[in-house]
């Protein structure tokens, strides 16, 4: 099971720079200007996409706690009720999204910070069904998914930085510099669009730099 701690003070930021202290040893530091200009430059093509090439929600440890169950458990910021084997019921969850306190998880989907079809179309239509379950799985980053309202997850959908931002003004840097991070971490192209706003967004975020470490190689 992931530990709460690293992925709670994830959960709790609200601005770019005290993430940081949270990020892996090993991690690169870049400006977040930087880190939008790392991110490799092509046209976006969903030519074949289905989420179910993406297998998710999977008891990657065997510890009877899907992917959704790990993240809700960690996020909490209070001690989360469990279920059964590991069905979790109850807890406290900040959806830095929109800056909504949650207590049903019910009310919460855990979205992937970089969608599925967003992905594909960046590169994973290239990858084996393991790396994609990996990235779908992704636990080794606080960034790669996020407990956040249905109504803004269903609301994002697919949508990418240029179509779709969080509607609470003082989370855009952070998403932005999530966003990136998980770009990077797993080598996904970024198109014009979403790199000019990417830019544009990054221009009002002050010094706020990335930190992300490659994903292991599937």
């Amino acid at each position: 099971m992931i530990t709460a701690t690293m992925r709670g003070l994830a959960a709790a930021a609200l601005t770019v720079l005290p993430l940081l202290s949270a990020a892996p040893a090993q991690a690169e530091q870049i400006r977040l200007q930087d880190g939008i200009a790392a991110l490799p430059l092509a046209a976006e093509n969903r030519t074949g996409y289905e989420r179910t090439k993406f297998k998710h929600w999977i008891d990657e440890d065997h510890d009877r706690c899907t992917t959704r169950s790990e993240v809700l458990i960690a996020e909490s910021r209070t001690e989360p009720a469990i279920e059964g084997a590991c069905k979790v019921v109850g807890g406290t969850w900040f959806s830095y999204y929109d800056g909504e306190t949650v207590t049903d998880p019910a009310k919460l989907d855990i979205d992937h910070m970089v969608p599925l079809a967003e992905a594909w179309d960046s590169g994973a239509s290239q990858w084996s069904a393991a790396r994609r379950e990996d990235y779908a799985n992704d636990l080794g980053a606080d960034r790669s998914l996020v407990a956040v309202t249905a109504k803004t997850n269903r609301s994002k959908s697919d949508q990418d930085p240029a179509e779709w931002l969080p509607p609470a003004a003082e989370a855009r840097c952070t998403y932005v510099a999530d966003w990136v991070s998980t770009k990077l971490r797993w080598a996904l192209t970024a198109d014009r669009s979403e790199v000019d706003a990417l830019n544009a967004l990054a221009d009002g975020c002050g010094y706020a730099a990335v930190q992300y470490e490659l994903a292991p190689a599937s």
